[in-house]
Formats: structure tokens, sequence, C-alpha cells
């Protein structure tokens, strides 16, 4: 072997251009399928597909994961109603294979796909009036809401800290 072998060896290996190391246990992305966004624009809560499980995101968290995610359509719909009777303007959109899911399932009921998806908010709609009865306190999703609509989680220990303390 000669003495410049080992040079020309490197300089090949710097003008490569660099590989993306695969890891094994590899985060898949997450598809968004469905997007609850308050009228600045700010996502509030997302439905996304992350390989084969549906993920529910409220206030940039994630809080539950499943395998159908009409349900969970289904509470965000009904978040969409909460906001807007008090007053705030959300937009709800999701994906045409959200839309297509809900189709079949409402097919198999005999229900068009909206009557089936307003079945199904019905359902949190009475949740919330048992709670009311109750006076068990606020409902979970709109006390969300109201955590989504709250600067970032990011600023408040940062604020918290600044103040001085004694």
């Amino acid at each position: 072997m000669s003495k410049q072998s080992k040079a020309k060896r490197d300089k090949r290996k710097k003008q490569q251009p660099k590989r993306p190391i695969n890891r094994l246990n590899a985060q898949q992305p997450v598809q968004n399928h469905a997007v609850l966004q308050n009228e600045e624009g700010q996502v509030v809560a997302a439905i996304g597909l992350q390989g084969t499980e549906w993920l529910l995101a409220i206030g940039g968290q994630t809080m539950g994961n499943a395998d159908n995610p009409i349900p969970m359509l289904a509470m965000l719909k009904h978040l969409s109603n909460v906001q807007e009777k008090e007053g705030r303007k959300v937009t709800l959109e999701y994906s045409t294979q959200m839309q297509q899911m809900i189709d079949d399932l409402a097919a198999e009921e005999g229900k068009t796909a909206d009557e089936y998806l307003a079945q199904l908010v019905s359902e949190f709609e009475g949740v919330e009036g048992e709670d009311d009865a109750d006076d068990a306190g606020t409902d979970v999703v709109a006390d969300a809401a109201d955590a989504a609509d709250a600067p970032a989680a990011d600023a408040a220990p940062a604020d918290a800290d600044a103040q001085p303390k004694g």
C-alpha cells in the first residue's frame, strides 16, 4: 500500500454525499387528517395518522391514540360547537380519507354522513349535560380548548422563573 492511499481514501469519503442514518425504531411522520383552528389560525386540536395508529393532539400535546379516529373527530366537532357557543370562531377541516371513513360507517347504519357524525357529537353533549347537572366541574374538552387559547406552554415556565421569589 502506498503512503498516499489513506489520504486518497479520506478525500474520496469527504466528497461522497452524506447518507442519513436509518434507525430501526425511527418515528414515522404524523400525517394530519383533521385540524381544528381558531380565528387567528392557531391549531387548537388535531387528529393525525402515524403508521397505523391515529393520534389526538390538543393544545400541542398528544392526548391519546386509537384504531378508529371517528370518535375523536366527533369530539373535535363537539369542541368546535362549544367554542362557537362561547362566541369564538373556529374551523374544523378534515381529509377526504376521514370523510370516506365517515361515509362508510354511516352507510353501514343506513344514515347520511352528517346524521352519523351528529349522533356521535350528541353523545358528547349528553356527557356535558350530566356534568352540569351534577356540578362536577367544567368539561375537560372545554378546558383543553382554553389551554390551547392560552400562550404557548414553553413561555409559561420562563415567565414563572422571571418573577422574584420572596
